[in-house]
């Protein structure tokens, strides 16, 4: 299913948040199985599909990396159910530093010093990366559609990453 349809929206990576939070609430209150009480057993399942699309693209397209996959999806990119890994290495070796850093926050002698580091260059990053995957998602071409998906890739691992920094800063709290 295109959620871009199914909300009215033109795919696009950058997306109006407000918009969509909008649409999502018309559609709910067309659809919602609430208004579909005193209707027919098949039309209440129905109701309940239609809610259950509605609120599965709204998550989708509210999240930039989700949004991302599922723009490479309708362009025949499927990077759901895939176990391929980032193949640039210099991303891996920084993805590396990173990590070390992280494991290494609870020794330093100012972790809330390494932890802002941390914050701020995950930050600039995911920064760079969102930036070039917008540029690129939008192509018709194959080899640039690839890349599109390593950004995707790479955006994965920096939540992972972020999602690490944040626990080791409440392990220190």
């Amino acid at each position: 299913m295109n959620y871009f349809e199914l909300f009215s929206l033109s795919p696009s990576f950058e997306l109006d948040t407000a918009v969509l939070s909008e649409r999502y609430r018309e559609l709910q209150r067309a659809v919602h199985p609430d208004k579909f009480a005193n209707a027919s057993e098949q039309d209440k399942r129905l109701a309940v599909q239609h809610t259950a699309q509605v609120n599965d693209g709204y998550n989708t397209l509210k999240h930039p990396i989700s949004r991302a996959e599922h723009m490479l999806s309708l362009k025949g990119i499927d990077l759901s159910h895939e176990s391929t890994t980032v193949k640039d290495t210099m991303f891996l070796m920084q993805q590396m530093e990173w990590r070390e850093a992280l494991e290494e926050i609870s020794d330093c002698d100012d972790p809330d010093e390494a932890i802002e580091h941390l914050h701020q260059s995950f930050g600039e990053y995911r920064g760079d990366i969102t930036a070039q995957l917008a540029q690129k998602i939008g192509s018709e071409e194959a080899s640039v559609l690839e890349q599109a998906a390593d950004l995707v890739r790479k955006l994965k691992f920096m939540d992972k990453l972020q999602a690490e920094l944040e626990r080791a800063e409440d392990a220190l709290f």
